[in-house]
């Protein structure tokens, strides 16, 4: 009789566990924090940034007018502006509040030291390309897109200032092939306007 007394007990025991246990869990992970941020690379970007890069060109490649195209454009900017590194992050906003009007030329001896500290980060050396040409240094310029580049074969902003520095120094072969490249990233660069041979851009629906 004993043994038949205790028996409700050891059957209800399983579901006091299945209740019990989750909740044991759950508290031990909040006591932990938030889980870590997983990097796809070294440059600074998430493994969830990264994905979201990947979906926002896709879908830039196929946007069918410039208002959506500019929109996604903008989130892609935002990601790269905002890694997930908090450090980078930290920088490149000091960089962009202390630049004010005067644009990131007047801040180059912070973004050196943001490309000498973090060199796999695409935007640091794109933020640097854009300082060298609104100083006039168009080699510079050019050296540093290529490093963008390297790093972010994608990113349309550099090949566009490519293809502005080619236009400005009367490199019409040069020009052209860099825009028509920057373009089947970004078909509605606002920099195609700079080649009427282009045509408008393509009509999708």
């Amino acid at each position: 009789m004993p043994m038949l007394a205790q028996a409700p007990a050891k059957a209800h025991t399983p579901c006091v566990m299945r209740t019990v246990f989750p909740l044991v869990i759950a508290v031990l992970l909040s006591a932990l924090g938030p889980a870590p941020l997983v990097f796809a690379q070294s440059g600074g970007f998430s493994v969830t940034q990264s994905s979201q890069m990947d979906a926002l060109f896709a879908r830039l490649s196929a946007a069918t007018d410039e208002a959506e195209a500019r929109a996604i454009a903008d989130e892609i900017w935002q990601i790269w502006t905002h890694p997930d590194d908090t450090a980078i992050a930290a920088r490149m906003q000091d960089i962009i509040a202390q630049s004010g009007f005067a644009g990131p030329a007047s801040q180059m001896p912070l973004i050196d030291a943001l490309v000498a500290d973090y060199p796999d980060y695409s935007e640091g050396w794109n933020l640097r390309a854009t300082a060298h040409f609104l100083n006039g240094a168009y080699e510079k310029s050019l050296l540093d897109i290529e490093e963008t580049l390297k790093r972010e074969p994608r990113h349309f902003g550099a090949m566009a200032g490519r293809a502005l520095i080619y236009h400005t120094q009367g490199k019409s072969e040069e020009a052209m092939k860099a825009i028509q490249e920057a373009l089947e990233i970004h078909p509605f660069l606002p920099e195609r306007g700079l080649f009427p041979d282009l045509g408008p851009p393509p009509i999708r629906s």
